[in-house]
């Protein structure tokens, strides 16, 4: 699925299309399209910041360096 950049234009909200997309479909300025928006995924918001892990960061980063040495 291409993706779109949302923008202000005055007082008015654009999507811009790559002109790719525009290419490949054939589409004009001034045409009527049809769309479907869907927000894309926000990793963060999916997974959770992480605080449920209980790691303590300074301790991975110490247990990974001790490997990196031979």
């Amino acid at each position: 699925m291409p993706l779109a950049k949302i923008r202000k234009s005055g007082n008015s909200t654009v999507l811009v299309i790559t002109p790719e997309v525009v290419k490949e479909r054939n589409l004009k300025i001034g045409e009527t399209v049809e769309y479907q928006i869907s927000k894309k995924g926000n990793l963060k918001k999916l997974l959770g910041r992480g605080k449920h892990l209980k790691i303590d960061a300074q301790k991975v980063k110490d247990e990974l360096r001790n490997e990196w040495y031979f």
